[in-house]
């Protein structure tokens, strides 16, 4: 399904490809490098294979806005979630092995059916949405980084 936008961003990690996926894949992990005004909830027990379940919530004040999310592509190196909400989309997170480590892809697609909503968006939380992807990549950078220099596999 083709979605009316698209942010993509991508990073440079000086880690193996293994340790980026579990970065992104355990959820012990990702919430060392999530915006923390977003909190991930699994449905049931958390997984990333396909068919798996969990919630986002927006952390802002007087409301908690979420978004239902769905595993929808799964092998080693990508995960693929799909999301419903007041927007509907995917974020595909993709590593790629480089001579250096590790190129990771987060493409961002996704559509807001809701004329208001996507008012509010574009005028107000778009530039914060691309800003905090950034952030995120260069959280996630250092947790994935930290992680590698610390593990048993040693150098690149």
């Amino acid at each position: 399904m083709p979605f009316n936008q698209k942010f993509e961003q991508s990073i440079q990690i000086n880690a193996s490809v293994t340790v980026v996926e579990q970065c992104i894949t355990d959820l012990a992990l990702m919430h060392q490098w999530l915006n923390p005004a977003l909190r991930c909830e699994p449905v049931g027990e958390w997984s990333t294979d396909v068919g798996s379940r969990s919630r986002f919530v927006i952390q802002v004040p007087f409301l908690a806005p979420t978004l239902k999310s769905v595993v929808e592509e799964r092998r080693p190196g990508l995960v693929v979630w799909g999301f419903e909400g007041f927007f509907h989309g995917r974020d595909t997170w993709e590593c790629q092995p480089v001579a250096e480590g590790t190129h990771l892809l987060n493409r961002f697609e996704f559509e807001i059916p809701n004329p208001l909503i996507r008012w509010g968006f574009h005028t107000f939380a778009e530039p914060w949405t691309k800003a905090d992807m950034q952030s995120q990549l260069q959280r996630l950078k250092r947790v994935a980084e930290q992680r590698y220099q610390g593990s048993s596999e040693g150098t690149l």
